[in-house]
């Protein structure tokens, strides 16, 4: 018996996950990377337990910007928590979000606030933070954190909580 070939059962899987109500324009599709910052490419789909309290991880080994000031590569490690509401951020528009700041110029704290923002404003999540641990440069490392929790909830308490005890 001949083996299976992967491009015969993957076709398959992908129908199987009944997720056609999403609009996902990216998921399953040829990817192409951005060349410029592209907050447009986030993609979101229904949270399908917004009854629960629940904590989302993406963690991003291979950040890239540039220095907006000399234009030399930064590097970092991304860590983004956050705990829906409605909506949950799509996997694949984030990675092609985050590859979108490779030829961007910005500090280290402007991009992790970028981040997060534009996170926000995409979903409106309960909480969420996020972590840049930045390579050094000159020395120096540079680990920005940045969170929100939803305002007059208990989310905003918890923003509060985690800042004040922020450490790395």
């Amino acid at each position: 018996m001949p083996p299976i070939s992967t491009k015969a059962v993957w076709p398959k899987m992908i129908f199987t996950m009944d997720r056609k109500d999403e609009h996902l324009q990216l998921l399953g599709n040829s990817t192409r990377y951005p060349d410029q910052y592209s907050p447009e490419l986030l993609e979101t789909f229904e949270n399908r337990h917004p009854e629960n309290d629940y904590w989302v991880k993406f963690n991003c080994p291979e950040f890239t910007t540039l220095c907006p000031i000399t234009g030399q590569p930064d590097y970092a490690e991304i860590k983004i928590m956050y705990i829906p509401d409605k909506r949950m951020v799509e996997s694949k528009s984030l990675k092609l979000y985050l590859f979108s700041f490779r030829n961007n110029g910005d500090f280290h704290e402007d991009c992790v606030n970028n981040i997060m923002k534009d996170l926000i404003k995409l979903m409106e999540p309960r909480y969420i933070e996020v972590l840049g641990l930045f390579t050094p440069r000159g020395g120096i490392s540079i680990h920005p954190y940045a969170n929100y929790g939803r305002p007059g909830t208990k989310y905003e308490q918890l923003a509060e909580q985690r800042l004040a005890r922020f450490s790395i």
